[in-house]
């Protein structure tokens, strides 16, 4: 932009002098054509050069900042979406899908747009502003001391010029003019970027309430899968005055498998997100092995020491072997493949054209929901956690659908502790230890044939799910 700018400055020059040189040719009366081009050819030459010059400059600075902005968008949009993957699930409920997009896209575009206006606009209508400046003077310092003039005036010092001049100083007033024009539209532009850029950052330098990483780890080899919860209260944030959980305690020993029940709203599922850490409760404990979570590192909880799969589990549009091996990334293929028979997945998956290779879609798509319950629980069987989630995970299958996932999991939940999260009390019958909630509280806890002898809110559930079939 700076060389086409130079360049631009002495076109006014080139011209004058043209001009200037045909003036003379008139004057002398040159008698041949020959004797006429041969005083243009230098003249011609430089300026025609000259436009070649600005033209190359032009081209270069165009693309080198197209490539430039491409480069500083698309690390914006990685820096963004990194900081929208290290925030909370907090953040992400107080705020809307479409707003979070509108950064990664509409401002990041803005931004660019703007970014590359202000570079290349601003340093050419800059330099050429100053330069043109600088030229009128050198042209004629009268005439440009002249310029807060009336047009009398201008018009009479410019009698005194001759045509090559005149035509030098009104194609460098002319620049002038589209120059400054040019960074009053620029300047609307920069406060467009500046807006966007602004509202970009903002989420880029936000940090979560709940880092990421960092705190302690548990060594694998000693990990028993101790959970409890001591006089948790809890409220969403984006809820201040429903308190869900309302003083929950709760011993979920190793190898242990409890199962919670109990009506729609009861805090069920809010237990399992507080378990995993995407929320601090409001006050009580949350302890892992004796240790309190918070002091714990989310990565590492959340990584191999907890599993969690729900009735809708969460599929990429890549392969089955990716899906698959994302519980572990650096699985081999003979660990996947043996991961997914255990989870009664490998004999649909090796039925594909494609077998392992196979696209699954967004989402999940291409398969049925009874697949993907499968490669999830595959996922879940080649991470190994400590503590499996199991959140309504077979309530949306047929009969033949729900065996095959059933047994699966049956053999996932072998030595590990196991969080039930069911509506079906017909799926926890099984299960060690039965939690019954009702507004935000544990109001019994027992096992399957102990609840239904004793006559409480687990045996009316029972009724009230016969009745309804």
């Amino acid at each position: 932009a700076l060389i086409g700018a130079v360049v631009n400055m002495r076109i006014p020059s080139a011209l004058g002098d043209l001009i200037n040189i045909l003036n003379e040719q008139a004057t002398a009366g040159l008698s041949t054509a020959a004797e006429y081009m041969t005083g243009l050819r230098g003249p011609v030459m430089q300026l025609v050069s000259l436009y070649l010059c600005q033209g190359l400059a032009t081209f270069a600075y165009i693309s080198l900042l197209s490539h430039l902005g491409e480069k500083v968008a698309c690390k914006m949009r990685k820096n963004l979406f990194e900081s929208l993957l290290r925030q909370d699930v907090a953040f992400h409920d107080q705020r809307k899908t479409g707003e979070l997009i509108d950064r990664l896209t509409s401002d990041v575009q803005d931004f660019k747009s703007s970014f590359k206006l202000c570079i290349s606009q601003g340093i050419r209508s800059t330099t050429q502003t100053i330069g043109c400046i600088c030229s009128l003077y050198s042209t004629s310092a009268k005439l440009t001391l002249a310029l807060a003039a009336t047009i009398p005036i201008i018009v009479l010092i410019g009698l005194f010029l001759n045509s090559g001049q005149l035509m030098s100083f009104l194609v460098s007033a002319q620049m002038i003019q589209r120059s400054l024009a040019s960074l009053s539209v620029l300047s609307g532009s920069a406060v467009r970027g500046i807006t966007a850029g602004s509202r970009v950052f903002e989420y880029i330098h936000l940090q979560p309430s709940i880092p990421i990483t960092g705190g302690r780890k548990i060594p694998y080899h000693c990990l028993l899968g101790h959970l409890r919860f001591e006089d948790v209260h809890f409220t969403y944030p984006q809820r201040p005055d429903h308190e869900v959980l309302k003083g929950v305690t709760l011993d979920i020993k190793p190898c242990q498998t409890v199962a919670l029940c109990g009506l729609s709203g009861a805090g069920k599922s809010t237990i399992a997100s507080l378990a995993e850490r995407f929320y601090d409760p409001t006050s009580g404990n949350i302890t892992l092995d004796g240790v309190d979570i918070t002091q714990l590192d989310p990565s590492w909880l959340r990584g191999r020491t907890i599993g969690y799969i729900n009735q809708e589990p969460v599929l990429f549009s890549g392969s089955v072997e990716d899906n698959i091996r994302y519980g572990r990334p650096d699985a081999t293929k003979d660990e996947v493949v043996s991961a997914a028979k255990l989870a009664n997945a490998d004999s649909f998956i090796t039925n594909f054209p494609s077998g392992y290779a196979t696209v699954v879609g967004e989402r999940g798509l291409a398969l049925s929901g009874g697949q993907k319950q499968r490669i999830a629980i595959a996922r879940a069987l080649l991470k190994n956690p400590s503590i499996l989630i199991l959140d309504e995970a077979t309530s949306a299958l047929d009969a033949e659908s729900e065996r095959l996932v059933q047994e699966a999991l049956d053999r996932v939940m072998v030595d590990r502790t196991v969080l039930i999260i069911a509506h079906r009390l017909s799926t926890i019958k099984n299960a060690d230890v039965i939690a019954v909630m009702k507004h935000g509280k544990v109001v019994e806890v027992g096992n399957h044939k102990e609840l239904k002898k004793k006559g409480g809110i687990y045996s009316e559930l029972i009724k009230l799910q016969e009745s309804n079939g």
